[in-house]
């Protein structure tokens, strides 16, 4: 399931560096994530890293978008690959 943030979000900027998939954006008011891009750190970490940094828990799995966890490491591999040969 990809995660996503609500409009609690008061713009701290502490989530969007810690995202290692670079699915989180600043959107047009608030941060947003990409679900595309978004495995909720499966792959690098044991939790959503920005789920852990945020500060007012704003960052719920989103609905819209539920996955297992095997499939986000499939999503994993392939953004892993992707990054690969984009910076080849």
């Amino acid at each position: 399931m990809a995660l996503m943030i609500t409009d609690e979000c008061i713009n701290c900027d502490v989530c969007e560096p810690e995202c290692p998939n670079d699915a989180i954006y600043m959107g047009l008011e608030i941060y947003e994530i990409n679900p595309d891009k978004c495995t909720e750190c499966v792959g690098h970490y044991d939790a959503p890293q920005c789920r852990q940094v945020c500060p007012v828990d704003c960052i719920p799995f989103n609905p819209d978008h539920t996955e297992t966890q095997d499939q986000l490491m499939v999503k994993f591999k392939l953004l892993s690959a992707s990054k690969k040969l984009n910076s080849a």
